[in-house]
C-alpha cells in the first residue's frame, strides 16, 4: 500500500506541474455546490489538484502534490499539504466537504471515512465520489493509483458505520466509455507520459468539460447496476 501512495505521487506531481488551474464553475458539480454554498460558510476539499469544485477563495484543501498547493494558494485558497486519512483539522469544523476522485487512492478506507465524518458539524454536508465494482478492475486504476473498487453493499456499511447518511446520488465520472480509447491512453501514459499528460490536460479535459452531462441527481442512492462511478451526497448525523 505504500507503493500507492508513492505512485500517486508521482503521478500528480507530473499532471499538475505544467497543467492549468479550472474554474469549479465550469464542471456539472457547480449546480449542486451552488445550492450547499449559502449554508457551508466553513469548507474543505480534499485532494482537489487543480480541478477544485468548490470556491477556490476562502476554502480550505489538503493536497499531497505541491504544484497544486502553490497554484490554489495563489488564488486565494487555504492549501495545506496533507493526508486524507490524518486530517490537521479539529473535530467538527465544517459545513461541508468535498472529496472526489480521492477516497480510492488511499490504503485506508476505514481511517479515511473516520476522519471525514470526524471533521464534520452535525447535519454537515459529505459530497464524495467513488469507483464502483471490483470486478471492472482494469489498467486505467493501477495507473492513476486506485487502491481499490467499492462493492456497493461494502460503501453503505462503511457510510453507516460513521453516522452519514445518503442524501442524494449521481452517475459520476469523466473516463471515457471506449475501452480502446482507455488502453490506448494507457499506453501513452506509460511509454510516452509526457506527451500523454500535455494531451489531457490541453486537449482532452476541455474536451471533456465540453460535452460532460448533467449531473442526474435522485434521492437517496441509485441503482448501481452497470455505473463505473457513483457521486454521493450525505449528512452526518449527530
Amino acid at each position: 500500500m505504500s507503493d500507492v501512495v508513492a505512485i500517486n505521487r508521482r503521478f500528480y506531481d507530473a499532471l499538475w506541474r505544467k497543467a492549468r488551474l479550472e474554474r469549479p464553475d465550469g464542471f456539472n458539480t457547480w449546480t449542486l455546490v451552488s445550492e450547499l454554498l449559502p449554508s457551508s460558510p466553513s469548507r474543505l476539499e480534499i485532494g482537489p489538484g487543480l480541478r477544485p469544485r468548490l470556491p477556490i477563495a476562502g476554502t480550505h484543501f489538503i493536497d499531497i502534490s505541491a504544484p497544486a498547493i502553490e497554484r490554489l494558494n495563489a488564488r486565494g485558497g487555504i492549501a495545506v499539504p496533507g493526508s486524507i486519512d490524518a486530517l490537521p483539522f479539529a473535530d467538527r469544523e465544517f459545513d461541508l466537504v468535498c472529496a472526489l476522485d480521492v477516497i480510492e487512492h488511499a490504503p485506508d478506507d476505514a481511517r479515511v471515512f473516520g476522519e471525514l465524518s470526524r471533521v464534520l458539524k452535525d447535519d454537515g454536508v459529505l459530497m464524495f465520489s467513488v469507483p464502483l465494482h471490483p470486478e471492472l478492475w482494469t489498467e486505467f486504476d493501477d495507473v492513476v493509483g486506485h487502491a481499490r473498487r467499492y462493492a456497493v453493499s461494502e460503501l453503505v456499511g462503511i457510510m453507516a458505520r460513521n453516522g452519514l447518511e445518503v442524501e442524494q446520488s449521481a452517475v459520476y465520472g469523466m473516463q471515457p466509455a471506449n475501452p480502446r480509447l482507455v488502453k490506448l491512453g494507457m499506453w501513452y501514459l506509460e511509454h510516452r507520459r509526457a506527451w500523454a499528460m500535455f494531451w489531457y490536460n490541453w486537449v482532452g479535459m476541455p474536451l471533456a468539460k465540453l460535452f460532460q452531462s448533467p449531473l442526474r441527481l435522485v434521492s437517496g442512492l441509485i441503482d448501481t447496476k452497470g455505473v463505473d462511478e457513483v457521486l454521493v451526497v450525505c449528512r452526518r448525523r449527530g
